[in-house]
């Protein structure tokens, strides 16, 4: 047993070192140990103590009231359909040195426990009252001492027994009534129709009913609510207070209005409103959610955060992140892991987070031993050394009292805290799922058992708070409540779904066709960009920086000097730009303050220490926020933190930034259920922009494709922006394009590596100062009319085709950059390609293989250019491993663009001007485009 190495292993000797330590200073030791030994001197003054063994038995007693604080939750009443699993040793007194003769003996220990010198009946009935009822605790590893005595403190006394006025029995009463009837309508006027009913935990009402109620008493604004499908229709009526109307017009709806295109299923939609509650109004928000399991974990973390900073001045005290699990998935899904582990980090707490579990103790079919190692579905809890209750599901006042004490606890100590309400499910994993097939016993006692409504309703007629009559007339209230709510949404089939944070996104719009025509401009003054980057480029004098730090802005200030913007100071006016105009900043992902690849710098830091001085955040005392973190080494929970976050500052830019743009993919359920498809599911908005680094230079399959292809096969109508920017002033361009429309959709930037340093890859300061975002770049070193070969491409191989066509001087080429992949910018690009009249040859040139990158996508654009693809040959990984085999690959793409001469002609490089006049057919015919079989591309 693991204990206290002064109680649990009895050593003598070491008790005696604390009791000469206690004699000579009592202030050296604990409270809970002066007191002991207090009461030790006490009873040696007072009481015979000529028998052996009584100051062991003190110490005996102690080591039991520390055993049941310990593991007493392995031996709770918490289990309402099934017998506990048997654990050992137990809390049996003669385990612990005592026997039955102890029973009617005063113990000083019972001071302990705030009882005083008692028998040692009453110190086993209260610990047993305290740790092992409807209420398990797990606390005992908590490392800071205040903590674990507040909650001994406010646990043992009052015995986690509350004792409630009727008022708030009542008020109880009615949120069960709420619940079960909730539930029970449904499944008569909607049979077999899918709802994931809450039948079986509908104690979780009340419960949510408190924290609001309490939050509210103490100082809670804002309550942000991220959960899965079960129970959340509940949640909606009963917490939100969503119509009940609508939640029947989605079961009997059959389209949608204009304010949402193809809509998801009732189970998964958000909503939010402002509840009353007896302190005052708080907001309260239910953010949608996929089928993914946990997958809303981490908006719930971002959206709290971004509400805080924006709206509460960061004061935790008036908003706070609920996340309610199921049991498998909590135990099962690694983005709670990931979420967990970054609740104490400076760029992502939240002020702690109330994690409940609707432990049904069953996942779909699997039996809960079947679904993790671990004896708790909440062990992941520990890994914080968070406070965890665990709550008998048939107990309504436990589990009032249990979250009122989680919140105050939170409100408190600003930690997680997890409730793990155990639990059952109805009915199978949906209506109509049969669950007998896989848990015949199981279900055999959740058949015979009363709801927790009526097992509520029997105690307060018990305690004579309700009469028979009472309830029964409540029970009809609500019930004619819903008919009349059911009658109400049956006048129409039109679905309506309220956008979700209207009142801070109410002032944006849905993006159209139309707005991808021109980007709007968004240049700056070139005066201010030169006071900006004066202000970027210098260091306070009172700071010693790293030499290789001030080197680098020195670098930065000649730069600007003479006129050379690369991509790092391109960014950095970026956002500058933007913060001088009030709109805050936040960039977050592995290594992003220096960069991967160290071209950023945004924060620089002093010499021989860990502070770093913000460049950024000492423009001006006017600017808005910039922040930017170094993220924990998680791509799905951040990824989801950061589009969170971006819910809730719509005139922010928010970025996430890929270590390599090859790991996104890691988070690739943010992409799919988030990113690319919320807003036709839910009609949510968000800006939240992707930094993936992209291209193809010889570090292997990993370090190499950021995987174009996936985002343009989600690409459709306007749902997100993909964007592959070959020059700083495009990227700058882009950045603030971002901001500076009245709608907002994400923005997916597939950004350089190589080019961060490459000596073409710069810009002008004119070119920021001038003019707005250019979807599609032409080739200005051409003699249009000569032009017989056109080369579109997109991103870093333009540069490699740059350097071999003014190696040969090839003006007749014209490399065409698409800058942005979707929205796709067809009528610019026909407008480009129309310069030139006598073009006889269209490529589509990409380093990635032929069925990855953008050629598909790109060819199904533009049907009428017959464009020939020009790419590595079609394979499973994106990139080979060797470094040498890449440089062959890499020079056969731009061997075929600039192919050779082999007719009489003898030039450089062939120019089609043999055939000049014949058909594209009979061009391709006669030419060997594709020399010799090739082994790395086509």
């Amino acid at each position: 047993m693991d204990s206290f190495s002064f109680v649990g292993n009895s050593d003598i000797e070491a008790i005696e070192k604390l009791y000469e330590d206690y004699r000579n200073n009592p202030d050296s030791l604990d409270e809970s140990m002066r007191n002991f030994f207090r009461g030790f001197d006490f009873a040696f003054r007072n009481f015979d103590h000529s028998g052996e063994g009584v100051v062991g038995k003190e110490f005996n007693v102690f080591n039991l009231i520390h055993g049941y604080r310990q593991r007493g939750h392995l031996f709770t009443a918490t289990n309402p359909v099934r017998t506990r699993r048997k654990y050992f040793p137990t809390l049996d007194i003669e385990n612990f040195g005592l026997s039955d003769d102890d029973l009617d003996v005063v113990f000083q220990a019972g001071k302990e426990i705030g009882l005083g010198p008692v028998p040692l009946r009453d110190i086993i009935s209260h610990l047993k009252q305290t740790y092992c009822g409807s209420v398990g605790v797990e606390y005992l590893y908590i490392r800071h001492p205040e903590m674990v005595s507040w909650l001994k403190g406010r646990m043992e006394e009052v015995r986690n027994t509350p004792s409630f006025t009727v008022d708030k029995k009542m008020r109880i009463f009615h949120r069960l009534k709420e619940a079960v009837g909730f539930e029970s309508f449904i499944h008569r006027k909607f049979v077999g129709q899918k709802r994931f009913s809450l039948e079986g935990s509908e104690v979780l009402i009340p419960g949510l009913d408190a924290i609001i109620e309490k939050g509210a008493a103490l100082g809670i604004q804002e309550v942000m609510i991220g959960m899965a499908h079960r129970g959340r229709l509940n949640v909606l009526s009963n917490i939100l207070k969503k119509p009940v109307r609508d939640i029947f017009n989605e079961f009997n709806g059959d389209q949608y209005d204009d304010s949402i295109s193809l809509g998801d299923v009732k189970y998964h939609l958000g909503y939010d409103n402002s509840i009353d509650t007896l302190s005052g109004t708080v907001k309260v928000n239910l953010l949608p959610n996929p089928s993914h399991l946990e997958a809303v974990t981490p908006l719930v973390e971002g959206l709290t955060r971004s509400r805080a900073e924006q709206a509460y001045d960061k004061d935790f005290n008036k908003i706070i992140p609920l996340v309610i699990h199921g049991d498998s998935a909590i135990a099962g899904q690694g983005v709670v892991y990931e979420v967990v582990q970054m609740a104490g980090l400076n760029g992502y707490s939240t002020g702690g987070t109330i994690h409940i579990v609707i432990n049904n103790q069953v996942g779909f079919t699997t039996n809960y031993l079947d679904a993790r190692s671990s004896t708790y579905c909440t062990d992941v809890g520990k890994v914080t050394r968070s406070p965890v209750f665990h709550i008998n599901g048939d107990d309504a006042e436990a589990m009032v009292y249990a979250l009122e004490l989680a919140v105050e606890y939170r409100q408190t100590f600003h930690t997680d805290v997890f409730i793990d309400i155990l639990s059952y499910r109805k009915h199978g994993h949906n209506e109509g799922d049969e669950p007998r097939f896989t848990q015949p016993t199981l279900y055999k006692a959740i058949a015979n058992h009363p709801n927790p409504r009526d097992i509520y309703a029997k105690r307060l007629l018990e305690e004579n708070v309700l009469t028979k009559k009472e309830i029964e007339k409540f029970k009809n209230d609500f019930n004619q409540m819903l008919e009349a709510g059911l009658a109400e949404s049956q006048k129409t089939d039109i679905v309506h779904i309220r956008p979700f944070l209207q009142d801070i996104w109410g002032k944006f719009r849905h993006a159209e066709d139309s707005d991808f025509t021109e980007s709007p401009q968004t240049a700056v003054d070139k005066d201010k960009l030169i006071d900006l980057a004066e202000k970027i480029n210098t260091l306070p004098a009172d700071k010693k920086f790293f030499r290789k730090l001030e080197k680098l802005v020195e670098d930065r200030k000649k730069m600007v000097k003479e006129d050379r913007i690369d991509w790092a100071m391109g960014e950095l006016l970026a956002y500058a730009s933007l913060l001088m105009e009030g709109h805050p900043v936040r960039i977050s992902g592995q290594d992003s303050v220096r960069g991967t690849f160290a071209h950023r710098h945004a924060g620089l830091t002093l010499e021989d220490t860990t502070e770093s001085y913000f460049p950024l955040q000492h423009l001006s005392p006017d600017q808005a926020i910039f922040n930017i973190y170094n993220s924990p080494l998680n791509e799905y929970g951040v990824m989801g933190f950061e589009y969170g976050f971006a819910l809730g500052v719509p005139d922010g830019l928010t970025i996430w930034e890929a270590q390599f743009g090859d790991f996104f993919n890691v988070g690739q359920v943010v992409v799919d259920q988030f990113i690319s498809s919320a807003e036709e599911k839910w009609g949510l908005k968000n800006g939240l922009v992707l930094f993936l680094p992209h291209g193809f230079e010889g570090q292997g399959p990993e370090h190499s494709s950021a995987r174009i292809e996936r985002f343009l096969n989600q690409a459709a109508g306007n749902n997100m922006q993909i964007l592959n920017c070959t020059t700083p002033a495009n990227f700058f361009h882009a950045l603030r394009r971002q901001l500076k429309r009245d709608f907002r959709i994400p923005m997916v930037v597939f950004t350089p590596k190589s080019l961060l340093r490459h000596p073409r890859c710069i810009s002008g300061m004119d070119d920021l100062a001038d003019g707005a975002f250019r979807e599609v770049l032409d080739d200005e070193d051409t003699d249009p009319v000569r032009v017989k070969r056109i080369a579109l491409c997109s991103g870093k191989i333009y540069y490699d085709l740059l350097a071999r066509k003014q190696e040969l001087d090839a003006r007749d080429v014209a490399l065409i950059r698409i800058e942005q992949l979707h929205p796709f910018p067809k009528q610019k690009i026909l407008d480009v390609i129309n310069r030139y009249p006598n073009a006889l040859l269209s490529l589509w040139v990409q380093e990635e293989p032929e069925n990855m990158g953008a050629w598909y996508y790109v060819k199904n654009q533009l049907p009428e250019l017959k464009l020939v693809p020009v790419a590595r040959l079609a394979s499973a990984s994106p990139a080979t491993g060797l470094s040498g085999l890449h440089v062959v690959g890499q020079k056969e793409i731009i061997g075929k663009v600039f192919k050779k001469c082999h007719c009489e002609l003898k030039n450089d490089y062939c120019g089609l001007q043999c055939v000049e006049g014949k058909t594209r057919a009979e061009i391709l015919k006669q030419h060997k485009y594709f020399e010799t079989p090739q082994r790395f591309s086509i």
